[in-house]
């Protein structure tokens, strides 16, 4: 019911009006959102980079409504690719498809999802679609596969949600076709009859798709990051659960895939303790920094995770 109630506050228009304009809500976002504009992102991956960290940066929006939004988005995700060349940090881009057009009709989306590849590609840069909720799923492996097998683009690679019944399947096809993917469990309220409605499955789901991913890895020849860290290897986990992380640790030391070739994601602002330990274990870790106006939705799907986000919330509001 907790989670339930904050991810529909992440789609309600009312409270979208009410709570952006809270100072307290502001102030509190800022612990998981970098700032609203690229500059402050990028001061944020400095220090980052500056700690050991690979970086991913995501210029909040999505559900665009018009073809101009979609295009001025697409121009802004290209500017950050220009600014990580610019600048020359440890730091990939990630994406929505509803940013950039999906919601207004496909062939937009697609033009303007090319365009971006297109240009990170020149730029020697990696795109990163996350997956958004499940209206939206299969038109987003959709694109992913024109981009690799019709526009021959390949510096892309995807997101996979645990909880989803169908993941497994995704990820065989993914992995088989050498596609980067990123593990988490799923931050949307989805019907029961398309994803598991309990914690317990989930984590489970998340360990044998984690196996699928790192087992992969190893037989396509356990690729590593990359040197400059803006290309990430192939297996990527997205988790602040330490017993998924550990799962994953034991299991890629059982079957012997190194330690480059298995990536840790996390948010920023969040766990920053185990961010750390996995750090200094030796293995490349990546936080992804959320940057821009449009923070409510990102902002009460943080609060929606994990009920100390929300005290985290609360202490500001009493301290207003």
């Amino acid at each position: 019911m907790f989670r339930a109630s904050f991810i529909y506050l992440s789609q309600a228009a009312w409270a979208k009006q009410i709570i952006s304009n809270w100072s307290v809500a502001r102030r509190a976002a800022s612990r998981f959102v970098a700032g609203e504009k690229l500059e402050d992102a990028l001061q944020a991956v400095e220090r980052l980079n500056q700690e050991g960290f690979n970086t991913t940066l995501d210029h909040l929006g999505e559900h665009t409504s018009t073809e101009q939004k979609a295009y001025n988005a697409t121009e802004d995700i290209i500017a950050i690719i220009d600014s990580i060349e610019n600048t020359n940090t440890r730091a990939s881009i990630s994406i929505k498809l509803t940013q950039i057009g999906l919601a207004i009709d496909k062939k937009l989306c697609e033009k303007n999802l090319e365009k971006i590849l297109s240009h990170a590609s020149q730029k020697s840069s990696f795109v990163r679609i996350d997956m958004e909720d499940s209206p939206w799923i299969d038109n987003t492996l959709e694109l992913y596969w024109k981009m690799r097998n019709d526009h021959n683009l390949h510096n892309v690679g995807l997101v996979i949600q645990s909880y989803l019944y169908r993941s497994v399947e995704d990820v065989e096809r993914l992995m088989s076709g050498g596609g980067k993917v990123r593990l988490c469990k799923g931050a949307y309220k989805e019907p029961k009859e398309i994803a598991y409605p309990k914690k317990p499955d989930v984590d489970a789901n998340f360990d044998r798709i984690s196996k699928l991913l790192i087992d992969q890895a190893l037989q396509l020849g356990a690729e590593g990051v990359s040197e400059d860290g803006r290309i990430p290897p192939l297996c990527a986990i997205a988790s602040h659960d330490q017993d998924r992380l550990e799962f994953a640790k034991d299991y890629a030391h059982e079957v012997g895939l190194s330690k480059s070739a298995l990536e840790f994601q996390m948010l920023y602002g969040i766990r920053r303790e185990l961010q750390n330990q996995c750090l200094e274990e030796g293995y490349p870790v990546r936080i992804y920094i959320p940057y821009g106006t449009e923070w409510y939705p990102y902002f009460t799907r943080r609060l929606a995770e994990r009920p100390a986000n929300l005290w985290f919330f609360i202490s500001n509001y009493f301290r207003n």
